[in-house]
């Protein structure tokens, strides 16, 4: 995966954490890439479990709960604890 796509990934999830995406088409402008691109990324956080919803009042991207992305490794002893 490129390392392109992980930093979009996580500039995404940051700027619906800031409640400032604005539209589609300028979080895709901000981001600088299309639209149908945008719309990629956001259906791959909500395959892994991002509670995403658009508000067509405020025309923003938002998080129906708390939480945030956190793209990293984690050893096995450590999921074997979160797991008990």
């Amino acid at each position: 995966m490129p390392r392109k796509f992980i930093d979009r990934f996580k500039r995404i999830d940051a700027i619906i954490q800031n409640k400032s995406s604005g539209t589609p088409t300028e979080l895709a402008a901000r981001l600088n890439i299309s639209e149908s691109t945008l719309y990629e990324f956001i259906a791959v956080m909500k395959e892994l479990g991002a509670p995403i919803l658009y508000d067509k009042h405020a025309k923003r991207y938002m998080y129906a709960t708390g939480g945030k992305f956190n793209i990293s490794f984690v050893p096995d002893e450590q999921l074997n604890s979160i797991i008990q």
